[in-house]
């Protein structure tokens, strides 16, 4: 069996209204199983009810896990909104994601990974940064690494993002993080065409996702240029919306379709996803279709 992973965080998030389970490993993982891969969520949780509830949820949407229960308490993220409905978020440290372990089970499940998806935020801490690192090293030299940089607070440092960089061949990476980024590497303030053709030469990438909200995205790679308008949808809610794009694109290249194509279908999934509640919704089988 060959993986698609997502690895890193799994949490909570507690709004207002209740909890939601939340991580945008879990999220792309089951995103791209839909599209009939071996997909694979890999994390951490507490011995805890959160815990306990965290892979119950998972096994209810049939995504399949390894996710070692271990003594600190399963992630959460407080949600607040002000009087204008504008959410603020307290990501919870000291959590379960923070200490994801390198187990034989992890490792193995590397050795098999086509691909994987991981981000900056859990990288916060030392135990989960070098679990991730020696997944990334596990994996065949073949395989795709997808780093979705997800700049969370101030949880990211310029080593982080430059280590992470030289680890993965494939970036994906919004207009807002964009500017943080040109900033912590002194960056020319240029286009954004230019800006992601200097990190795609300078990291050695295969291609640059750009994501730019209802700006449209972009894929870059060293031959090519692909842009798409974002759809105009009715918008039930956006959670998911990017872990969607991403699950979709990297599921779209391994069935071997085209950077252009991979990225159509892409965007076609995550304006889907827009209209449906939550960030685990099921896709109808004319987006999984090849």
């Amino acid at each position: 069996m060959e993986y698609v992973t997502g690895l890193g965080e799994v949490l909570w998030d507690m709004l207002p209204g209740g909890r939601k389970l939340g991580g945008a490993p879990s999220n792309f993982a089951f995103h791209a199983g839909q599209f009939g891969l071996d997909a694979l969520a890999v994390s951490a949780v507490g011995t805890d009810d959160l815990g306990a509830e965290t892979l119950s949820e998972l096994r209810s949407k049939g995504l399949d896990y390894i996710i070692p229960r271990v003594d600190f308490p399963t992630g959460t993220v407080g949600v607040t909104l002000d009087e204008d409905g504008v959410p603020s978020y307290s990501i919870t440290e000291g959590v379960a994601w923070d200490n994801i372990p390198f187990t034989p089970e992890i490792a193995a499940s590397a050795a098999a990974c086509r691909c994987v998806c991981f981000g900056s935020l859990a990288q916060r801490s030392e135990v989960s940064r070098a679990t991730i690192r020696s997944y990334l090293a596990a994996m065949p030299a073949d395989s795709m690494k997808i780093l979705d940089i997800n700049l969370r607070g101030h949880y990211y440092s310029r080593e982080v993002i430059d280590s992470s960089l030289q680890a993965c061949n494939i970036l994906k990476i919004n207009d807002e993080e964009l500017a943080v980024f040109g900033r912590l590497f002194s960056l020319p303030v240029t286009e954004v065409r230019d800006r992601c053709m200097t990190i795609l030469q300078r990291w050695g990438l295969m291609c640059v996702v750009l994501t730019c909200g209802v700006g449209g995205s972009y894929v870059f790679s060293a031959d090519e240029m692909s842009f798409f308008q974002t759809p105009s949808v009715m918008v039930a809610d956006t959670v998911g919306a990017g872990d969607s794009f991403t699950g979709a694109f990297a599921a779209s290249l391994l069935h071997g379709l085209s950077l252009a194509d991979a990225h159509r279908r892409a965007v076609d999934v995550s304006a889907y996803v827009c209209t449906q509640s939550g960030a685990m919704p099921p896709l109808p089988e004319r987006l999984t279709r090849f």
